[in-house]
């Protein structure tokens, strides 16, 4: 492996050691602001070299299991240590191959140096309760045990805190791991597992291995020897690994898609509506699950909304994530920048009305990434592509109401349901807001993104597969309760 960052390469880490793929064959990591730059090579991983992760972890599971919690957790407070201090190095590559700016990638290292804390404290909670029996003289208790070798198939929109959000609580929980990054920002993820490794985790509880994920991940869901998968990423491809795992018999966790609504009440404030909408629907250039999506405006405020959104969104400045002046970055890749600017074309082919934005930025240094203008539609109808299907960009559909009332069967009509957000001063509007809305996560007078490290995070319809991740509500998926009646 050589030093130099642009074209060092990245080997799959198996058994405690770095090793290059049985094919020897590589993918470019490429910086979306920048496709000249290279950030690194990664393994082009097949069945062999999958097999040969899931042996590792396989066999390390006992070692690992009869730990105590608080050993485990031991492991993952030194994880942190090691992370905190090589935090400017990994959100800077993270923003160099993703392209969202280095102060979100910075909060994002710095959300996983928290989660990892975090979850290395789970490892002295309790893990059981004890229950009164019908016999006097008998003891009646329940603990829970660790699912055994678990897959873990990850996104590229959040590189650093997904892959550590289902690593810390499988592990410390007493599982042991077999992780899939995207290809996309693998490079950011093999630094990630640098640190668990210079933590001193044993061999084989730790595994990476990049490829496609037809191969590698397909393989995951299919594997007889994984007894669980956490997924995040597309509806089509979770359902795909959802089915494979059903088959089998083993657990699985999938977390989707979203099209998250925004419902601005007539009494709301109108400048903190504007601020929200702009940063829930255009930071990491809308490439969060949670993004705003979609708006939803009470006709008595919805011009003087939608005038106060637009000069806002003008003074947004697009460029690279590196550059301090710069408020949104490019698309993660030249296929996501399709994807979007296939979904403007849709709605202007739909007949909504284009408001800003709705082309390709390329102006300057632009010209060589994979930079969009951010869009708003206005005269969106709840039957429009860019209403109903998630577009993963920074596109917002404008919609009016006349009453809450409405404003909540138009955030209702889609077959996703993650998160959600109201606008209002008026408590009969927020609680019909929490009681109707189809969402697993509700904010009030926030933007639609973002979730605490301490609480349930999933979603309900079809953006999940109505298991939660985060906080303690990880346990229910990365262990198996075990009841023990003593006579």
């Amino acid at each position: 492996m050589t030093t130099t960052v642009e074209t060092k390469t990245y080997f799959n880490f198996i058994n405690g050691v770095w090793i290059p793929s049985v094919s020897n064959e590589i993918n470019k990591s490429l910086n979306p602001a920048e496709k000249n730059d290279v950030i690194g090579y990664v393994q082009k991983s097949n069945e062999e070299d999958l097999n040969e992760a899931v042996l590792a972890a396989k066999q390390a599971k006992e070692a690992w299991r009869k730990l105590s919690g608080s050993e485990r957790g031991e492991y993952l407070y030194k994880a942190a240590h090691v992370l905190e201090k090589r935090i400017d190095e990994i959100a800077k590559c993270a923003t160099r191959e993703m392209g969202k700016t280095l102060a979100e990638t910075k909060g994002e290292t710095a959300r996983g140096i928290a989660i990892l804390k975090y979850y290395a404290g789970e490892g002295m909670r309790k893990v059981g309760d004890v229950i009164p029996s019908t016999d006097s003289s008998a003891l009646m208790f329940t603990t829970r045990v660790p699912l055994g070798v678990v897959g873990v198939i990850t996104p590229w929109n959040f590189p650093i805190a997904i892959p550590i959000w289902k690593m810390a609580p499988a592990l410390v929980y007493g599982n042991t791991i077999v992780v899939k990054p995207a290809t996309e920002t693998a490079v950011t993820c093999a630094k990630i597992i640098e640190c668990f490794e210079e933590a001193g985790f044993p061999a084989g509880v730790v595994n990476m291995l990049t490829g496609p994920g037809s191969i590698v991940g397909q393989g995951i869901a299919d594997h007889e020897d994984i007894n669980g998968i956490t997924f995040t990423g597309s509806n089509g491809v979770g359902k795909q690994i959802g089915q494979a795992a059903l088959v089998r018999g083993a657990k699985y966790q999938l977390e989707m898609g979203g099209k998250n609504p925004v419902i601005v009440a007539a009494d709301a404030d109108l400048e903190l509506a504007v601020d929200a909408v702009i940063t829930g629907a255009f930071r990491s250039t809308g490439q969060k699950c949670t993004a705003t999506s979609r708006v939803i405006v009470s006709s008595e405020i919805y011009d003087e909304f939608r005038q106060i959104l637009v000069e806002k969104t003008k003074e947004i400045t697009i460029g690279d994530g590196l550059d301090s002046d710069t408020w949104m970055g490019p698309c993660a890749s030249e296929n996501q920048l399709k994807t979007v600017i296939s979904y403007i074309d849709k709605g202007l082919e739909e007949g909504a009305t284009l408001l800003i934005g709705g082309k390709r930025a390329e102006k300057g240094i632009q010209a060589n990434g994979y930079y969009v203008e951010p869009t708003i539609f206005d005269n969106c109808t709840p039957d429009m592509a860019i209403v109903q299907e998630e577009i993963f960009g920074p596109v917002i559909a404008l919609m009016k109401a006349e009453s809450v009332e409405e404003a909540l069967q138009l955030a209702n009509n889609v077959e996703y349901g993650l998160s959600a957000s109201i606008f209002t001063t008026n408590i009969q509007h927020l609680l019909s807001f929490i009681n109707d809305m189809e969402a697993g996560l509700i904010r009030i007078n926030s933007e639609s993104a973002g979730v605490e490290l301490q609480a349930p995070f999933g979603g309900m319809k079809n953006s999940s597969s109505h298991s939660r991740e985060q906080g303690e509500a990880a346990k229910e998926f990365f262990t198996s309760i075990k009841t023990v009646f003593i006579k």
